[in-house]
């Protein structure tokens, strides 16, 4: 036993004698490859321009584009059978002749558009299918890094969640809600239009070539009979007052009471008048902001503007005008329209591809969106178009003295007509602007510095 003793009284005298440890460094080295941070940032930021670079709205433009062009080469077809049945060869064989050949004149710049788009577009696609392919053989090589299977799981659960939402789908369809802003247009349908019943120089005979006139259909007290004329006083291209006339009488023999409304003293300058396709509503006058893609809202009384920017994309500054043959109305970009329901604006975007858009606006004094509509109707092919009973209506040229109403899209139904065939005798060979009133359906237009007025017939 006491051989035993002996040395652990040894050993506990040694432990005690020896140094406390304070710290302890040990060496450990990783058999694990480094994650490749670079290569996952690099993943990401080709997935973000890929995603910038084919939006679908650029799929869905195309689409319209193709079944636009469909519609058109029918509507061809069938104006081409009318005129070999036709036996008369004086007007009406005429008139069909050039209803024709406008036709094909529109095929022919909607195929030269969809042309380069889809050269484009293939490009595009060529080059994204490549760069996909190199993000998926990334990412595979990142998945090795995936010890504990987290993101296979996740993706799997990803497909489940999209698999469910598109099962529910199915069972029960989002029925998206219509606003039919037409309903039954109080005055029939638009069948017709007379000749001219107004036409005059006004005040200035000669002077300003581009310009806008008509009623107000919301108007304040007292000011029912009242008139008012825009006129581009700079370049035919800007303006900057709204001229007011008490009466029609007054506006013919040129009387101007109370005159000018001034938005402001210089031409151009930011928030004055760009272009001809203006509008006056419940006493504010809304139309294109200089060098902007928006609307401007100019109240009379206040004197105070409010704008309204328009989508990203929208062009402007002349580069979407309204043409016929080869020429084009300049900063003819915007149009805004007025009707028995409000306001209107159509324009176009990048993103559709030239074809017209048209947007119902809420009033107040900061206008906003209420709804959009996207059509397939190329805007270089139409000279002007206006609004009646939620109806959008398209003009063209036919020849110096006549344009044709050849196009119609309903907001209640989203139908769109090609060949509606309403000639309006013109009185100067340009139509620069239209404006519907739904006061008295009278359809305003400035041609050439003369003031025009024909009454839209219903039936």
């Amino acid at each position: 036993m006491l051989l035993v003793i002996v040395p652990l009284w040894a050993l506990l005298a040694v432990t005690e004698q020896s140094p406390s440890v304070e710290s302890c460094m040990c060496e450990w080295t990783n058999s694990e490859r480094p994650f490749p941070f670079d290569q996952l940032n690099m993943v990401e930021a080709t997935a973000s321009k890929c995603n910038s670079e084919m939006p679908l709205k650029k799929s869905q433009a195309l689409e319209a584009m193709l079944s636009g062009l469909e519609r058109r080469l029918l509507q061809l077809l069938e104006d081409v059978s009318k005129l070999e049945k036709e036996k008369d060869e004086g007007l009406y064989g005429v008139l069909s002749l050039q209803v024709i050949e406008n036709e094909m004149k529109d095929i022919n710049q909607l195929t030269d558009n969809l042309n380069s788009t889809t050269q484009g577009h293939r490009r595009l696609t060529l080059e994204t299918s490549q760069q996909v392919r190199e993000m998926k053989a990334v990412m595979e090589q990142l998945e090795t890094y995936d010890k504990l299977h987290v993101v296979k799981t996740e993706s799997s659960n990803t497909r489940l969640r999209r698999d469910l939402e598109n099962c529910r789908n199915e069972i029960h369809p989002e029925v998206q809600p219509t606003h039919p802003y037409q309903g039954h247009c109080p005055h029939g349908v638009f069948t017709n239009i007379s000749g001219p019943r107004v036409t005059t120089a006004g005040e200035y005979p000669g002077s300003y070539k581009y310009g806008a006139w008509g009623q107000d259909p919301k108007p304040e007290v007292g000011k029912e009979s009242w008139y008012w004329l825009v006129m581009l006083t700079s370049s035919n291209a800007f303006g900057h007052y709204v001229r007011l006339y008490s009466s029609l009488s007054s506006l013919i023999v040129g009387v101007s009471t109370p005159g000018n409304v001034m938005i402001h003293t210089t031409n151009p300058t930011t928030n004055t008048i760009q272009g001809p396709n203006v509008v006056l509503y419940n006493g504010a006058l809304y139309y294109n902001c200089y060098n902007k893609g928006a609307v401007c809202r100019f109240n009379m009384t206040s004197k105070t503007i409010s704008i309204l920017q328009l989508p990203q994309g929208t062009r402007f500054n002349s580069k979407a005008n309204f043409c016929y043959l080869d020429e084009c109305y300049p900063y003819t970009d915007l149009d805004l329209a007025t009707d028995e329901s409000g306001v209107w604006v159509v324009y176009t975007t990048t993103q559709d591809l030239g074809n017209l858009v048209l947007a119902k606006l809420d009033e107040g004094e900061e206008p906003t969106i209420r709804q959009t509509w996207h059509t397939s109707l190329y805007k270089l092919g139409v000279t002007n178009t206006f609004m009646t009973c939620g109806v959008l209506y398209a003009t063209r040229f036919v020849d110096k003295d006549r344009e044709e109403i050849f196009y119609s899209f309903d907001t209640a139904t989203g139908i769109e007509e090609f060949n509606l065939g309403i000639f309006l005798k013109k009185m100067a060979p340009n139509l620069n602007s239209l404006n519907y009133s739904p006061v008295d359906q009278m359809l305003h237009a400035y041609c050439n510095s003369q003031m025009v007025s024909y009454k839209v017939l219903f039936e």
